[in-house]
């Protein structure tokens, strides 16, 4: 195929792609939210079952084979399983950057911050490859988190403008809302993530390292643990506050939703902390709490995004 030719598939191709935000660029961008999540739990398998060095090389699994071998058993499985997960992501996001292409210029805010996703994913997979070369050093293992982390806030932002729910495309007629609302969600949002990066200092301190050989940090855990929870009471009390204050607002209302969304994941991901630690840090009991880092971290950012990111001041009259 010569050069004129390949310019003409890719015109036509280019012609097909959507000029307006479609159902199927909402879709594709929840399912990248979803699997943001889902990584993070499968990241948490990954160190729960002792399968961190289940392929003990990287970029591939074992030396002389990309993908794990009957003879690694079931964590040469899971490893592997988690390292498809991150390429499955990538396609995934490339899918949706094609998608977007047309929209480009109009929609900066869904190009880019899908781009982003994309380019970051990569950079995922080396930090994991560094995690494995290092034989799992605690420090590294929270940095490979922390970025899945913040992948799940940027999809959590995609996913609003995607549906118009925030930004400049969020309904012209929205009024943000008053300026106790706006301060209290940014605070929850920052509680949030300080609660998340403190909590792999606990982690680096607990008995789950991914692998028996593994080290673990020299911090004291109790100590660690302690100011671990300092932002989740703050975090507790301003989610309570914001609930009280939003609830006037009456059902439907998108703001209450987000405050009933993040208190529920408070909630959930506070029960679920002092379980495991009152009853020795069990497996199951870590896993849950994975999970609830993800619906953490997507509703945390959803309520400020929501508030600072939507509507406008009202007019007031002379």
């Amino acid at each position: 195929m010569n050069e004129v030719s390949q310019n003409n598939t890719i015109k036509s191709v280019a012609r097909k792609l959507p000029t307006t935000v479609t159902p199927a660029i909402r879709r594709l961008s929840v399912g990248l939210l979803i699997g943001q999540g889902v990584l993070i739990v499968s990241g948490g398998v990954v160190r729960l079952t002792g399968s961190g060095l289940g392929c003990p090389t990287w970029p591939n699994c074992t030396p002389g084979s990309l993908t794990n071998t009957p003879a690694m058993g079931i964590h040469g499985v899971i490893e592997f399983t988690n390292r498809t997960l991150t390429f499955a992501l990538a396609a995934v996001a490339l899918a949706l950057v094609v998608v977007l292409w047309n929209l480009r210029k109009e929609r900066k805010d869904l190009f880019w911050l899908t781009f982003s996703l994309l380019a970051s994913i990569p950079v995922q997979a080396v930090i994991g490859g560094i995690t494995v070369l290092s034989g799992l050093n605690p420090y590294v293992v929270s940095l490979h988190f922390l970025v899945s982390a913040a992948l799940v806030v940027f999809t959590m932002l995609l996913v609003n403008r995607a549906y118009g729910r925030a930004g400049r495309t969020a309904p012209p007629a929205a009024l943000r809302p008053r300026k106790t609302i706006r301060q209290l969600s940014v605070v929850a949002a920052v509680c949030t993530y300080l609660a998340v990066i403190l909590g792999t200092l606990v982690t680096g301190t607990g008995p789950h390292s991914g692998d028996a050989t593994s080290p673990r940090t020299n911090l004291d855990g109790y100590l660690v643990t302690r100011i671990h929870v300092l932002p989740v009471y703050v975090l507790v009390a301003v989610s309570v506050l914001l609930m009280v204050l939003l609830w006037r607002r009456g059902r439907g209302d998108i703001l209450r939703n987000a405050a009933i969304l993040l208190i529920v994941s408070v909630v959930y991901q506070g029960a679920i902390g002092y379980w495991q630690y009152f009853t020795g840090v069990p497996i199951f009991l870590v896993g849950l709490h994975m999970v609830g880092a993800s619906l953490l971290l997507a509703t945390g950012t959803n309520i400020v995004d929501l508030a600072l990111r939507r509507g406008k001041d009202p007019v007031r009259s002379a």
